[in-house]
């Protein structure tokens, strides 16, 4: 797992911004989503050379995450990137940024009837949760995944991030989410990249300038309970 601490530089960056450390002292859990993004097996599992090996360590602090959420009152979506739709709403990305056997492959893996659509099985997902699927990064986007809909349905205003990969598909739905109006957090240590440097680089211009960024442990330690603030 990536070992990140905020720079000083940040930290104070930060206070100079909104005076205090966190914008979110408090996580109202009802109206909270733990956002999952992209932990298929086609970026996390074993047998998939492309795949990040540091994505298989944050699992058990993502099922820790939708534990706690689901049992504050919260929800808990899961966001699977699929081949559909790919080359009609994003053709340049596979015909240029791609080679031909990167976009097949890519293409190939990631269509909905194949394991590699499927998320890791070692996730605790369940069948109340919320399913949403992406063509794009970011999840947020309207020709990406229909995120913002479901979100807005289910009431829901604060979404906390993790998955893989923390400076591309994470950090974009992330930032988005943040210009969408959303209270955002990132999980530091429920996030995962292909080299610390990139995980840490996205970690601190999220802080910068979108959100928070907080532990596991620190986010669930915010979590107000829905039954706890209705019998207040």
């Amino acid at each position: 797992m990536h070992s990140y601490a905020t720079p000083e530089y940040v930290k104070q960056a930060v206070m100079q911004r909104q005076g205090k450390a966190r914008a979110n002292e408090v996580i109202d859990a009802a109206h909270a989503a733990l956002v999952v993004v992209d932990m298929q097996n086609y970026f996390v599992a074993e047998e998939i050379p492309t795949a990040v090996p540091l994505a298989r360590e944050i699992v058990p602090n993502i099922n820790r995450m939708a534990a706690a959420i689901r049992a504050a009152g919260g929800r808990v979506v899961w966001i699977q990137t699929t081949a559909t739709g790919a080359m009609e709403r994003w053709a340049n990305y596979h015909n240029r940024m791609l080679t031909p056997e990167n976009a097949a492959r890519r293409l190939k893996n990631l269509a909905e009837d194949s394991d590699g659509f499927k998320l890791y099985p070692k996730l605790a997902a369940l069948p109340a949760d919320l399913y949403v699927k992406k063509i794009k990064y970011s999840a947020m986007i309207p020709d990406s995944s229909n995120l913002n809909e479901v979100l807005v349905q289910n009431k829901l205003d604060t979404l906390l991030i993790t998955g893989t990969v923390t400076n591309t598909c994470c950090e974009s739905t992330a930032r988005d989410a943040s210009m969408f109006d959303y209270k955002v957090i990132m999980i530091s240590d429920g996030n995962a990249g292909r080299r610390d440097e990139l995980h840490a680089g996205a970690l601190n211009n999220f802080q910068l300038y979108f959100g928070d960024v907080m532990t596991t442990d620190e986010a669930i330690a915010r979590l107000a309970p829905a039954a706890a603030r209705k019998s207040a």
